[in-house]
C-alpha cells in the first residue's frame, strides 16, 4: 500500500475531491494547512500573527490506495490540482507497512 500526501491550492481542493470520488478512492483527509514559501503570487498571501510570517494557505490531502492504484490517484491529482501557474503544489508518496483496523 501506498501513503500520498499532495498540498494542493485550495481553489482546486473540491475538483481534486470530485476526481477522486468519481474514481472510487474512498476514504481520504483534507485539513487546511499554513505554508511559509514564497507564492507566486502575493494576493495568495497573508501575514501570520501566530507564526510571524507571510503565508500562504493550502490544503494537504492524504490518501492511503493500493500500490496498482498509485499512478492512476497521481494522474487524477495532478490533473484536476493544476492552477495555471508553474508551481501548482507538491505529490509525495510513501511505502505504508501495515494497516490495523480500529
Amino acid at each position: 500500500m501506498k501513503e500520498i500526501k499532495a498540498y494542493i491550492h485550495r481553489n482546486r481542493a473540491a475538483d481534486v475531491v470530485r476526481a477522486l470520488r468519481k474514481a472510487d478512492f474512498g476514504h481520504f483527509t483534507l485539513v487546511d494547512v499554513k505554508q511559509v514559501l514564497q507564492s507566486l503570487e502575493t494576493a495568495d498571501q497573508e501575514f501570520s500573527t501566530e507564526f510571524g510570517a507571510r503565508v500562504l494557505t493550502e490544503v494537504k490531502l492524504e490518501l492511503v490506495c493500493d500500490s496498482d492504484r498509485l499512478k492512476e490517484a497521481i494522474i487524477l491529482i495532478r490533473e484536476n490540482a493544476k492552477t495555471g501557474q508553474e508551481d501548482s503544489g507538491c505529490i509525495y508518496v510513501s511505502e505504508i507497512e501495515s494497516r490495523h483496523r480500529i
